[in-house]
């Protein structure tokens, strides 16, 4: 599979009340290496969402290219949203099924792998808000996607289960690799994660430096390499301290 090319030059919406546009996105050039973990890292409302619209194919309104492959195959992306999404009267094999042609064999392991072996006849409703992001995850794994595009997929969990949701996607994607664009404010988090940060400031918005994360993974689950990471960071690219 071919890289991911982002080529944005421009994306504005209409302004209802005055009827001015409001560019939102402007020279935005991006590009994902085959199975790269990235995160986006910027302030909240600065375009980060409407940025995987677009790549998810959701808002075509843009000035700009696209390009996930060359042979003119149409690529599967998988799209993890901030709300889980779940149809309430389906258990959560059947959330999964829905987007999926994966053999039953292969989602009990991947609910195995996401700590939900024993959930997969449950509904939604009996679900705590981390499982629910969790069969989210699987759901967009098990199509088996040429990108995962992923939005702030734990925010409002609390920080011991967020860090046991990153874990147990780690170890998901290490299992199986593809291209994930991640979007997050929580830079511990993105350390955690990715293989390369890129900074995004706002009004409109583009990117400001790109660092990629020299931890070795086996050492992300030591809060404190993370910390001194952080805290390198905020030294060396003083620049990406207004955006957090």
């Amino acid at each position: 599979m071919n890289d991911l090319t982002i080529n944005i030059t421009d994306k504005s919406y209409l302004n209802s009340t005055d009827k001015n546009s409001k560019q939102v996105i402007k020279d935005l050039q991006l590009n994902l290496a085959n199975n790269e973990f990235v995160c986006l890292v910027g302030p909240s409302g600065c375009g980060k969402t409407t940025l995987l619209n677009i790549l998810a194919g959701l808002d075509t309104t843009f000035s700009g290219n696209i390009s996930l492959n060359e042979n003119h195959k149409a690529p599967k992306i998988g799209y993890v949203f901030q709300n889980p999404r779940l149809l309430p009267w389906r258990t959560v094999q059947e959330n999964i099924e829905l987007a999926s042609e994966e053999k039953i064999e292969t989602l009990e392991v991947l609910l195995e792998s996401m700590g939900l072996a024993t959930e997969k006849d449950t509904f939604p409703a009996h679900l705590s808000l981390g499982m629910s992001r969790r069969v989210a995850i699987i759901r967009a794994f098990a199509i088996d996607p040429d990108l995962l595009l992923m939005d702030e997929p734990f925010v409002s969990l609390d920080p011991p289960t967020a860090r046991q949701a990153q874990q147990l996607l780690i170890d998901l994607w290490s299992k199986r690799p593809h291209k994930v664009l991640f979007v997050t404010h929580d830079l511990r988090e993105a350390i955690t994660l990715a293989d390369r940060l890129i900074f995004l400031n706002s009004n409109p918005m583009s990117v400001i430096t790109e660092i990629p994360v020299s931890i070795p993974r086996k050492e992300r689950r030591q809060e404190a390499k993370i910390e001194q990471f952080r805290q390198q960071l905020f030294i060396d690219y003083p620049e990406i301290t207004a955006l957090l």
